[in-house]
């Protein structure tokens, strides 16, 4: 995918950049599927769906608040917020896909896009966290920002002349 690095932390840098693309197609794909899944699903399926997936927790522990706050946030779940999410997952997926794709190809012109879009992403999730505090939310805006770094790092190797 990649010339050789000049040191072993550069090598080994190279192998962190190539691992995170991958992490970030498979998190795409799924963003992606999930957000056409969402499209053809009613939102009383997703209801079903969620109950399913707490019924053992529940049983278990009645007060577990990670089911109880996704069986709420299921049983609440509008056709306004199915649409929202479909699209919004979809687009994403969609958006991440083509930016994996362009980097994993080493196309010039993708590390500086990649880089914006990363920044966008994380505004948005910045975002979010003010009415809608969450700690996945922090942890992957700090995924995102070593993302960042390492697209910069493979940038700033890819521009460099290489030895004749």
């Amino acid at each position: 995918m990649g010339r050789p690095a000049s040191s072993a932390l550069g090598s080994r840098l190279h192998q962190v950049f190539e691992v995170s693309l991958m992490l970030k197609g498979l998190v795409a794909l799924s963003e992606l599927g999930s957000g056409i899944a969402l499209y053809f699903v009613n939102t009383s399926g997703v209801e079903a769906w969620v109950r399913r997936l707490t019924l053992h927790e529940l049983t278990e522990d009645p007060s577990d608040i990670v089911a109880t706050t996704l069986l709420h946030i299921a049983q609440g779940f509008s056709i306004e917020s199915q649409h929202f999410y479909a699209f919004y997952l979809a687009s994403h997926g969609l958006v991440k896909l083509a930016m994996v794709l362009a980097l994993a190809r080493r196309v010039v012109w993708a590390y500086p896009v990649s880089i914006v879009v990363q920044i966008a992403f994380i505004a948005y999730q910045v975002y979010r966290y003010t009415f809608a505090p969450s700690w996945g939310l922090i942890v992957i805006s700090l995924f995102d920002l070593i993302v960042i770094g390492l697209i910069w790092r493979e940038y700033r190797t890819y521009l460099q002349p290489r030895p004749s």
